[in-house]
């Protein structure tokens, strides 16, 4: 059986969760607290004999794709546009002096 919501669970999750609840939302959260326990508990019934623990459903492989630049260096066509340019960079407005 699953453990029994008490209030003072009620009001130490509540405090935990910077909530100020009155009486009939804590009686809400302590039913709503004790379906999911007792959910969570029909999981003992299931037969588990043989079932290896696992943490992915799939089995996971590296997806990482190759670091290599497909872009190239642009530099000339990005500064194009620039309405200044110096040594290869924009050239801004001075914000802070």
């Amino acid at each position: 059986m699953a453990q029994t919501i008490t209030n003072e669970t009620i009001t130490y999750v509540a405090a935990l969760a910077k909530l100020h609840l009155n009486e009939e939302d804590r009686e809400t959260a302590r039913d709503d607290m004790q379906k999911m326990l007792d959910y969570v508990d029909k999981l003992n019934d299931l037969d588990t004999n043989g079932i290896e623990p696992m943490s992915h459903v799939f089995p996971l492989c590296n997806v990482f794709r190759e670091d290599c630049v497909t872009n190239g260096d642009e530099c000339e066509a990005v500064l194009a546009n620039a309405p200044q340019e110096e040594d290869d960079q924009f050239v801004v407005p001075i914000t802070i002096e």
